[in-house]
């Protein structure tokens, strides 16, 4: 059975909401008027979806009344028919859209990755991960700022820190977490013998200030010059920051900007969400609540999927999903396997709900 009190106190606040935003004293608030506005865009389907299961009770019950009719009985006994099946339907969306919402997903995102066994290999595959996702980003007008990198000597990535910003960011990208496995021959293999290596993603939400309080005597601030390819100006400027939080050992690094401190400021963003993706795998362990937890370890020691190019077969070993169009995944169309992933979890939150 729906919960119908509190699917209609739901529809109640949408109404307060609805009139807040009309108030002239809101719109000299923008942090008010931006929290009203997230607000109403959450309510809104949950009321449009209500509104729909109301509208279809009234006319179940019309037609019940018709069905003792000689003549309106059998269309009311079809039509009650359908009705029932649309009404199943709307009531799997209600619980779907009372279920918890992470308050992550709305977020942007720190996307880090880095290459795993398999040497210069995996350092490829990184950067071909890499790319997939600005691919993905592009497709869906995200933008993605490079905040750290280190280049293989072939022309891979040994590690990429990115700022992911756009709408609803950490919800889409937030299952990508976890060990990627690649198999295919790579070019430097002269028999055509096919290679198995691996990368890791780490999805974060990015850390806003009243997520995290760092205190500034708990770090350790490094400058010294930045090295790598930038040319003469990078090279000899004592641009590079690296930032060591004392307390958790945690160390960062930025040298690809020539400013010191654009380098301090996105080495902190770093530091905030990399303490802020601890925080909230102590709570989910303190919880136990593995499937809300924000990204576990245990998640990142997991193969979760392969990428099999021989094949151009993509595998997610989580969902039992196989896909025969690998070459479109790594140009960034991730849509299918995104929503299935999504699809899968919130069955399971289905599961566990009481």
């Amino acid at each position: 059975m729906l919960p119908l009190d509190k699917l209609r106190s739901l529809v109640k606040r949408h109404e307060e909401v609805e009139e807040l935003l009309c108030d002239p004293a809101v719109f000299a608030d923008p942090r008010k008027l931006n929290s009203l506005n997230r607000e109403r865009s959450q309510l809104t389907p949950i009321v449009e979806a209500m509104n729909r299961f109301e509208a279809i009770e009234r006319r179940i019950a019309d037609d019940r009344e018709a069905l003792d009719d000689p003549e309106l009985g059998p269309i009311a006994r079809e039509e009650i028919q359908s009705l029932e099946h649309e009404r199943g339907e709307v009531e799997a969306r209600l619980r779907v859209l009372l279920l918890p919402r992470d308050p992550n997903d709305d977020k942007n995102t720190i996307l880090e990755i880095r290459g795993g066994t398999g040497g210069e290999e995996a350092a490829l595959f990184a950067a071909d991960l890499f790319r997939m996702y600005s691919r993905y980003a592009e497709r869906r007008g995200w933008r993605v700022e490079i905040l750290s990198s280190s280049e293989a000597a072939a022309g891979g990535l040994k590690e990429l820190i990115a700022l992911v910003t756009g709408e609803r960011v950490y919800s889409r990208l937030k299952h990508e977490s976890g060990v990627h496995r690649v198999q295919r021959v790579p070019a430097t293999e002269a028999q055509g013998r096919i290679h198995t290596s691996t990368a890791t993603v780490a999805v974060l939400p990015e850390a806003e200030d009243v997520d995290v309080t760092i205190d500034e005597r708990d770090l350790k601030v490094d400058i010294a010059a930045s090295g790598g390819p930038g040319g003469q100006g990078v090279n000899t400027t004592n641009s590079a920051v690296q930032i060591t939080h004392i307390p958790s050992g945690i160390v960062v690094k930025c040298q690809d900007e020539r400013s010191q401190l654009k380098n301090r400021a996105k080495a902190m963003k770093i530091l905030k969400s990399r303490l802020l993706d601890i925080e909230q795998q102590k709570q989910a362990e303190a919880l136990r609540d593995e499937r809300r937890g924000m990204v576990k370890a245990g998640d990142r020691s997991e193969k979760i999927r392969t990428y099999n190019f021989p094949q151009n077969r993509l595998s997610d070993h989580r969902i039992g999903l196989t896909l025969y169009e690998l070459d479109r995944v790594m140009d960034g169309d991730l849509e299918q396997l995104i929503d299935a992933l999504g699809t899968f979890y919130q069955a399971k939150e289905l599961e566990e709900s009481p």
